[in-house]
């Protein structure tokens, strides 16, 4: 995770743009929170989003995170009347900024798939542009009755690529329907985001952040070292060359944490006993 040190933001009637909660115990809820503007992504909410990453990545107490938007939607994408300008920019010509600007937008997809938490997307109404972009960057995706999707670069007279959608959505529900989606700039509804794998699921809008929550707390039950290494594997096999190669990254990860804790003891004792077990890593 880049470790440039990010600060959280608040709006002009002093609430944060992006909020932390500790709703269950181990679980974080990260809610982008300016719903005026469907979460749009300007720089003050990215990043306030990096922050809000980091805080999370380095919450020991954290096991499992939650990212959602606050409002009727998760994120309509990029901020198109008040972008604000990015920071660190200061002196830069024109020409730099514009680099850095595009890089702080899209590195924020790689920031989260670097914390150590899995990180669970619990999308709510649009998620347009950036916003459709951002759930990639998740280990799991679930959707409200309401979600919709749209790649809106291309409606916009830009590219439709960004934040790393020309890499991750082809490897979620494949290239053809990726650059159909892409290339398109149509809407996508929940229902068939489900159908073709680009959220896992799709629950009634109240009972979204309950089923997220629902999922954080069973992987809770797990050993959060075991949780951290296997989403490490995860992303790291999503760009591996070979089925070996895979394979032998997995037999070194299974064989770290099997030598360096005791949780397999402690999973066969709590079965013998007839209880939950406690994984100290």
């Amino acid at each position: 995770m880049n470790h440039t040190r990010h600060f959280m933001r608040t709006r002009s009637d002093g609430e944060p743009f992006v909020r932390i909660e500790a709703p269950r115990p181990h679980v974080r809820t990260i809610t982008l929170n300016n719903p005026e503007r469907l979460n749009a992504m300007s720089f003050d909410l990215v990043g306030s989003l990096y922050a809000a990453l980091q805080e999370v990545a380095n919450d020991n107490d954290c096991w499992v995170a939650v990212l959602t938007g606050s409002g009727r939607g998760f994120c309509s994408g990029m901020d198109l009347t008040d972008v604000g300008m990015p920071p660190g920019s200061e002196n830069l010509p024109v020409s730099r900024i514009a680099t850095r600007a595009m890089a702080f937008m899209s590195d924020v997809v790689p920031a989260m798939r670097a914390i150590p938490q899995p990180l669970i997307c619990a999308i709510n109404g649009p998620a347009y542009g950036g916003g459709m972009c951002l759930p990639l960057g998740a280990d799991i995706r679930i959707a409200a009755r309401s979600a919709s999707f749209r790649g809106a670069g291309i409606n916009n007279g830009l590219t439709g690529t960004e934040c790393g959608v020309s890499y991750l959505l082809p490897r979620l529900i494949g290239a053809s329907r990726a650059s159909e989606l892409i290339l398109s700039g149509r809407e996508m509804g929940a229902q068939e985001a489900e159908r073709i794998g680009l959220v896992s699921r799709v629950v009634e809008d109240a009972e979204l952040l309950p089923a997220c929550f629902e999922l954080a707390e069973q992987m809770c039950g797990y050993s959060p070292h075991g949780l951290a290494m296997t989403k490490e594997v995860l992303w790291a096999n999503l760009e591996t060359g070979s089925l070996q190669a895979a394979i032998d990254l997995e037999n070194r990860n299974q064989l770290l944490v099997r030598m360096t804790t005791q949780n397999l003891d402690e999973a066969i004792r709590a079965r013998r006993e007839g209880r939950p077990p406690v994984y100290e890593d």
